[in-house]
């Protein structure tokens, strides 16, 4: 067996010729949580806006941010077990307008009552309430003793 000596290398020594080996991280890292956590909840470029889904007992809700969009540009409907929501945003500019659309489709499950389900919207946010089936509703279950 040969023993071999190790030095530490010089930091001048290495490629970084001349800049910091951190050079770069805070681009770095700021470009991964970018990829990570999105653009903070704004609606996509691809068209797409990101939902909440949460839910309680009896209901799943649904909520969007659609900041700048007026209630009457929202369009929310069920089709074929599919929440659909979609809206329009007018923007004004100095070479005329510009209209856009975005839209997002949900699946539901068997377990909504679709003829219940009812949508508010509060200073552009969106929240579709799903309401549960009685049977899909949790129950308690009384234990005897014997």
């Amino acid at each position: 067996m040969r023993l071999i000596h190790y030095t530490q290398p010089d930091i001048r020594s290495l490629a970084f010729a001349g800049r910091s080996p951190w050079a770069g991280l805070e681009s770095e890292v700021d470009r991964w949580f970018e990829s990570v956590l999105g653009s903070g909840g704004d609606i996509r470029d691809d068209g797409h806006f990101p939902l909440d889904l949460y839910e309680d007992e009896g209901n799943t809700y649904v909520r969007a941010n659609l900041p700048g969009i007026a209630r009457s540009d929202i369009n929310v409907e069920i089709v074929d077990g599919y929440l659909n929501i979609s809206a329009t945003r007018k923007t004004e500019g100095e070479d005329g307008g510009e209209t856009f659309s975005i839209s997002r489709s949900l699946s539901l499950p068997d377990s909504v009552e679709e003829d219940k389900v009812t949508a508010t919207s509060e200073n552009g946010v969106l929240t579709v309430t799903l309401p549960k089936k009685e049977e899909a509703k949790p129950r308690k279950v009384a234990i005897s003793v014997n």
